[in-house]
């Protein structure tokens, strides 16, 4: 069921002749509104594209097409489905979802009916760039369809506000001139939303005393941190950067693109400055969404992984400037305190040289056959020294009474079973990690235990795991051994009987072990006595993906057999109408997931305005459904001024893109004549600048992997025909004597490392008169060959520079970048480098290079590198001749003489050194036949 404001938007779009982008307000239908208007297109005789789908996207359009009748459905090409399928594919039309990267080339080897396309639907118009494929696609659907419509949709306002007129340069890439934006304060919008409004209560939850200490240690450390990146760039425009803006994790994106220009001359400093921000922010996040023993893990490898090394004492500290700032010192000492603390009068080891930790000894000791009797309920693994206090999240006891109360008024409710929706609790979360962590504390705790201990006994079992990680990290960093514990799998600490180990942490584990069997077995057996029934936290069931269901209410009787305990605590169904799914914010999926269940109750565990949105749809396309929501936040929190501030900047992006629309002038639409698309650049050059024109097409051969980079779509830009082709040798032809192999910075290094280089290079010469290597720099990037950072001392002085990639820095065999490149010219004189600053200058040298030039005829390109045995080039063995060029004495110049004066190189051995001499000289010629006779 479409909303009306749904309907009128599709209205508008559903008229064949309109071309438009629309941008909605995420949460409000997105995808809905696309798949309804694909159902209204989809008539026989039609092909219409969908592209820029994500394969989740693609799957979930495809259901929800299937779900509304629409057939025949999606069909999704991909890279397995071979050429001749693909074109029968096209010309049976329907809506058909390809990669960029495929319809490119399918365009451009008219294996798509272009006269015959209904239009394109393009997702994500925010992405669309001069640079992008998908200005490529509407480029070459233009150039021979200006008839189809092209609608494109967006829901990331904020991504078209950044920048020198964002919107218009989106709308001049995609030649489209009409622009609907649907903010959430639209009138139609608000209209439609505020007919039936959910209950929803705040509850809003205040952090303890431990967790606003590190909460505003972070933001202090933060402020800091970006204060000091501000006063060492004072050329960069970071004044609009604030602490609000840290939150997000388009923080970082904004910073690097500021940075990115001068990133090679950017110090050490700055670079650290911007990764702690990064750190900085994901501690903040954590701190509200992990239990307190998963945060102060955290804390603790970001302690030991910038820990200073022994360059400390040279006068080089690698640790970041924030871990030295008093807040640092409260936010660990909070972070710990709110895990456990320690008793060092009651350690049986006062060693001063050994950590202050009693935990490792304890370990230890048990490992090594020293008893150590627990002292009344203490566990046998906990040591003497530490006393766990393990602060549990205040949101758990919420979360645990807000559930109590939906049970308790389901049982005092009966009616609302005839009611329309289900008895579904849908809690939503951040990720699948939290989802996790409220299912482990669900199926652990007890509501008969106090608010603030429900969770106690899950975590004593992750406290008896951090205990055993702390152990054998200080066995470890005792013996200088590394080692690394991955996830169900230890690696074996060198001096440690492993049997004895593998013994004593089964001994650990069996009461933990036990328990959980018990568990187990309760969730089949028959309902505990009382008018509540079972409690929630008791009925946990882990399925696929990030759904958790938890069973309310009583079980049916049938299940009160013993027989059939084992079998239900693992297959049995649980009541489609009283489950509890814990779930993590995904995209347009929650809409369908709201509609499958129609729950009454919702919980939002943490903060979404998506979601909120989606609940708001929900409510108002099912009339008569009541639905109930708990808004759960943390109060002072990042949660709160994140949840806060993504609403402001969603309105502000709206309202600037309001008035740009209003004042913008509309882009000028390209429309290519075909007679003249192609006519080749006129030259002054010429015979004292008289013009030459020609209607010849200007043509390059472009290599199938080639279309992962913008430059085809550059040199198309150009008016250069592109003519893909699988090419064994070089990736760009040029002229029929002009090869192209271009490079990245990141592919050059690497294909250094592997060789691949010399054996492209090789080949080119071959077959080539003029091998070209292309070595191309990322636009409005810095680039380096090497990376810049500080070392040691060194003869008293310190190295500012060392070669990126430098496999050991003691090893003399080292060569750099540089090194390579002059040895690779000297193996191949013939070769020319081009260093190019940009995709946009490589369109441009190509132009030059291609001036009074034949262009390259496709088949020959294709079939080059193919044929069998030696290449021949106007007469001469290639061969043979890089072999020759390999003898000493002989040289680029001197190398045709001498092939004129042998007509193979067997003749030219056999050769006394009187005949060598008078060719070469009297001492090349020796050097040359002592090098042939003797090896020397």
């Amino acid at each position: 069921m479409l909303l009306p404001y749904l309907l009128n938007l599709l209205k508008k779009l559903s008229d064949p002749n309109d071309s438009s982008l629309t941008i909605l307000a995420r949460g409000l239908g997105l995808r809905k509104l696309i798949c309804a208007l694909l159902k209204t297109f989809n008539i026989p005789n039609t092909l219409i594209f969908l592209v820029n789908a994500t394969p989740e996207e693609e799957n979930g359009i495809r259901e929800s097409l299937s779900m509304i009748g629409c057939r025949p459905t999606l069909k999704m090409v991909g890279f397995e489905i071979p050429r001749k399928e693909r074109q029968i594919l096209y010309n049976n039309g329907g809506i058909v979802s390809v990669t960029s990267r495929i319809l490119v080339v399918d365009l451009l080897q008219s294996d798509i009916p272009v006269d015959k396309i209904t239009g394109l639907i393009v997702m994500h118009a925010e992405r669309v760039t001069a640079l992008d494929a998908t200005a490529f696609i509407t480029r070459l659907f233009r150039e021979r369809n200006p008839k189809g419509f092209l609608k494109a949709f967006s829901d990331q306002p904020e991504q078209i506000t950044s920048g020198l007129f964002p919107l218009r340069n989106v709308l001049k890439e995609l030649q489209i001139r009409t622009v609907h934006l649907y903010p959430r304060f639209h009138e139609e919008i608000q209209s439609s939303l505020l007919k039936r409004k959910a209950d929803v209560i705040e509850l809003a939850q205040e952090m303890t005393t431990s967790m606003r200490d590190i909460h505003e240690g972070i933001i202090a450390c933060m402020t800091t941190t970006l204060s000091e990146l501000k006063r060492s760039n004072t050329s960069l425009d970071l004044d609009d950067l604030d602490i609000k803006a840290v939150y997000f994790r388009s923080f970082d994106a904004t910073v690097r693109h500021q940075l990115d220009p001068v990133w090679n001359k950017v110090g050490p400093r700055t670079k650290r400055l911007v990764a702690d921000l990064s750190v900085l922010r994901k501690l903040l996040s954590y701190l509200v969404s992990y239990d307190p023993l998963d945060f102060y893990a955290y804390l603790e490898t970001i302690i030991a992984s910038n820990a200073p090394s022994s360059d400390f004492l040279n006068g080089q500290s690698e640790s970041p400037p924030w871990l030295m700032t008093d807040a640092a010192h409260t936010i660990i000492s909070a972070a710990k305190r709110r895990c456990y603390v320690e008793n060092l009068k009651s350690s049986g080891h006062q060693d001063s040289n050994e950590s202050p930790n009693g935990a490792e000894w304890e370990i230890l000791d048990e490992l090594e056959g020293i008893s150590t009797q627990p002292q009344d309920s203490r566990p046998s693994w906990l040591p003497k020294t530490i006393e766990p206090v393990l602060e549990e999240p205040p949101k758990w006891a919420l979360l645990s009474d807000i559930l109590f109360e939906i049970e308790q008024e389901m049982n005092d409710s009966p009616g609302l079973l005839s009611q329309p929706g289900t008895n579904n609790v849908v809690i939503m979360t951040s990720s699948n990690r939290t989802c996790t962590m409220l299912r482990d504390y669900l199926n652990s705790s007890d509501p008969s235990d106090s608010k603030s201990s429900r969770g106690r006994q899950m975590l004593m079992e992750k406290f008896h795991g951090y205990i055993n990680w702390k152990a054998y990290r200080h066995t470890a960093e005792k013996q200088s051994k590394t080692y690394s514990i991955a996830k169900n799998d230890i690696t074996p600490v060198p001096g440690i009987n492993q049997t004895v180990l593998g013994e004593a942490l089964l001994k650990k584990d069996k009461d933990r072990i036990e328990r959980s069997a018990k568990r187990r077995r309760i969730r089949g057996g028959a309902p505990v006595d009382g008018s509540r029934g079972r409690s929630l936290a008791q009925e946990v069931e882990l399925f696929s993906g990030s759904l958790q269901y938890i069973k309310i209410g009583n079980q049916d009787s049938g299940q009160q057999r013993a027989e059939q305990t084992a079998f239900d605590a693992h297959f049995a169904l649980l009541v489609p109408d009283q489950t509890v799914i814990i779930r993590s914010y995904s995209d347009d999926t929650d809409d369908e997931i709201l509609a499958d269940l129609k729950p009454r109750f919702i919980i939002l565990y943490e903060p979404n305005q998506d979601f909120i949105r989606r609940i708001e749809v929900f409510r108002n396309s099912n009339p008569g459904l009541a639905v109930r929501v708990y808004f759960m936040f943390y109060t002072m929190s990042c949660e709160e001024h994140k949840y806060l501030y993504g609403l402001r900047r969603e309105k502000d992006s709206f309202e600037r893109l309001i008035k740009e629309r209003g004042s913008m002038l509309m882009p000028i639409i390209d429309e290519r004549r075909t007679g003249d698309s192609h006519i080749r650049a006129l030259s002054t050059r010429i015979a004292g600048g008289s013009k030459m024109a020609t209607t010849e097409v200007s043509q390059v051969v472009v290599d199938m992997r080639e279309f992962r980079s913008s430059l085809p779509n550059l040199l198309h830009a150009t008016n250069t025909k592109i003519i893909p082709a699988t090419l064994i040798i070089g990736d760009y032809i040029l002229t029929p004597d002009m090869c192209v192999e271009r490079k990245s910075i990141p592919d050059l290094i690497s294909s250094f490392n592997t060789g691949r280089l010399y054996t492209q290079c090789e080949l080119m010469s071959l077959h080539y008169k003029q091998p070209i290597l292309l070595i191309e720099f990322e636009e409005n990037k810095a680039f380096s060959l090497e990376a810049v950072r500080s070392f040691k001392k060194e003869n008293g002085k310190y190295p500012l520079k060392k070669q990126i990639n430098e496999p050991n820095p003691e090893s003399s065999s080292f060569i750099s970048v540089q090194s390579k490149l002059v040895l690779l010219t000297l193996s191949f004189p013939r070769l020319r480098i081009i260093w190019s600053s940009s995709p946009h200058a490589t369109a441009e040298i190509f132009k030059d290079l291609k001036l009074r030039n034949p262009e390259p005829d496709p088949s020959r390109a294709i079939a080059m590198g193919a044929e069998g045995g030696t290449p021949i080039i106007n007469g001469w063995n290639t061969g043979a001749e890089e072999l020759l060029r390999s003898f000493p004495s002989i040289s680029e110049k001197n190398v045709r003489y001498v092939m004129g004066k042998a007509s193979n190189i067997q003749e030219l051995c056999a050769m006394k050194i009187e005949q060598i001499q008078e060719i070469l000289g009297v001492v090349p010629g020796t050097a040359f036949w002592d090098f042939i006779h003797h090896g020397e």
